[in-house]
């Protein structure tokens, strides 16, 4: 078997816009971080409600989310709670059932490591929010995870890290065998004050403040055949996943198009109409077009705008009235606002953490790495 290829890169896309604000994503995150946070006393459905994902929307199995829709979501989540390393206990409930046809593929395919393939090659309907590879490398077969976005709030950005790699055990270990443990897991953010969670969940050795996020797979476990391995499943249930994957695309094509559309015409912003107008399309089949997307035009205007900001905020150079302009809003009141809905914050607050976690990744690049040993150790 080969080594799993890198994800393919992303379509060319003009600044200004990375398709962010799309609902492209399977709710399947916010699903059991709903049930966890309910376990601590915490209700989630308010929070869910503002983002426009009420109780009815998110038993549909239709259903995606932006990554921004996400993000808020998560970033209220641990607020509320107060755990911050809420992300293991989500990663930790979950199983591959949840992924639906994807996971059904991933139980069926004949080896461990044709299940992570399989995984890797249709990760945009898994509901997946970060960016997944693996390939092997001289200590083992390892399986990379990257945020997609930069801008991301430091606390949602080590939820998805934890929620993914937890995840990642747990679903190995009902997968494969209980007895799983890998070679070891480097995680990009600092150590955190107590790492006894990470380490009765992963039982191996753990390193903080890494340059990358990584887990090795012991070559006996990704050699492996599956209990649940049945070739005629797999092959059938991958049929329906290329299905899938082709009507996303079509959803992905249309989102971008219109996102560039909205980027390059900043700070003036082309009305529905003159969209429809464009796109050889008429006003009422556009809408149900981005209908079928989970979102609409006022949405992706906003999303725009956001990715916008979050560029121009960390340039020294820019003064909040540039940055007003140059993203269309009427005042900097209105910008105030929009930064305050999108991060919580300021936009003189929003600066100093982006600046600030710029210059937290140059200083992880010089810095040697944290190795710790659990008492857990990994089979022989």
């Amino acid at each position: 078997m080969h080594d799993a290829p890198d994800p393919a890169p992303p379509a060319a896309k003009s600044p200004g816009t990375s398709r962010s604000t799309s609902a492209t994503i399977a709710p399947n995150i916010l699903r059991y971080l709903a049930r966890v946070a309910e376990e601590d006393g915490v209700d989630l459905r308010p929070v869910l409600d503002e983002v426009g994902l009420d109780a009815a929307v998110m038993r549909s199995a239709a259903l995606r989310v932006s990554y921004r829709q996400g993000s808020d979501v998560i970033r209220r989540a641990l607020e509320r709670t107060g755990d911050e390393h809420l992300g293991l206990r989500v990663g930790a409930a979950q199983h591959l059932t949840a992924w639906g046809p994807l996971g059904l593929a991933m139980m069926a395919a004949e080896t461990f490591q044709e299940a992570i393939e399989t995984g890797l090659r249709y990760q945009n309907l898994s509901g997946a929010m970060l960016v997944w590879s693996a390939r092997w490398e001289d200590d083992g077969y390892v399986l990379r995870a990257e945020l997609p976005d930069p801008a991301l709030d430091p606390a949602v950005a080590v939820f998805l890290i934890e929620e993914a790699y937890s995840s990642a055990a747990t679903l190995t270990r009902l997968n494969v065998g209980a007895s799983f443990a890998p070679e070891v897991v480097d995680f990009a953010f600092p150590a955190p004050r107590d790492t006894r969670r990470f380490e009765e969940l992963f039982r191996c050795p753990l390193r903080f403040g890494a340059p990358g996020n990584r887990l090795v797979f012991p070559a006996r476990w990704v050699r492996a055949t599956q209990p649940g391995r049945d070739s005629i499943t797999y092959a059938s249930t991958l049929e329906l996943l290329d299905s899938q994957l082709a009507s996303r695309r079509d959803q992905q094509d249309l989102l971008e198009v219109l996102e560039v559309s909205i980027a390059q015409s900043l700070p003036d912003v082309p009305s529905f109409v003159e969209q429809a107008r464009r796109h050889a399309s008429s006003e009422r089949t556009l809408r149900r077009r981005l209908a079928e997307c989970g979102t609409t035009y006022e949405a992706l205007v906003d999303g725009v705008r956001r990715e916008r900001v979050e560029q121009l905020l960390p340039r020294p150079e820019s003064t909040l009235r540039d940055i007003t302009r140059q993203a269309g809003f009427a005042d900097v009141r209105a910008l105030r606002r929009a930064v305050r809905r999108w991060h919580g914050v300021t936009p003189v607050e929003l600066r100093a953490r982006l600046l600030e976690r710029r210059g937290r990744q140059a200083d992880l690049a010089d810095r040697p790495l944290d190795v710790r040993h659990p008492s857990v150790s990994a089979p022989a």
